[in-house]
């Protein structure tokens, strides 16, 4: 019952406020367009300044950090793509080489916790 009565409520509101818009533009329709235009940037710079001055939440941390890795590695990709020298080149291949041959996974720090396996609960208890 208390639903019908907010619904009704919120409908007749929602009615006086479009005859009223509806009044209100065809008394003068040049005014109800300019309040809207008001209107519109009033909110757009409310948005903005707080949008500018809101916290940065960890979403975006991570997204600066992201763009930034990325940025490198393509700084990365386009160093080696350039013209290398051939001290450069010699010492690029010698790493590459070393590295693939002396590259091991380092070990998983995981351990096995042995817990009551053989015990059976008691389910009558709870």
């Amino acid at each position: 019952m208390k639903n019908r009565t907010s619904a009704y409520i919120v409908g007749v509101l929602i009615i006086l406020a479009l005859l009223g818009l509806y009044g209100s533009f065809t008394a003068d329709p040049a005014a109800f367009l300019q309040k809207i235009a008001v209107f519109v940037l009033i909110g757009l710079v409310i948005y903005f300044v707080v949008r500018k001055f809101s916290n940065s939440s960890p979403q975006k941390k991570e997204q600066r950090a992201f763009l930034k890795a990325a940025r490198r590695s393509k700084k990365r990709l386009q160093h080696r793509s350039g013209e290398p020298n051939a001290k450069g080149s010699t010492l690029g291949t010698l790493t590459t080489l070393k590295k693939g041959k002396a590259k091991k996974k380092p070990p998983a720090h995981l351990t096995v916790i042995d817990g009551k396996k053989g015990k059976k609960k008691n389910r009558a208890s709870f």
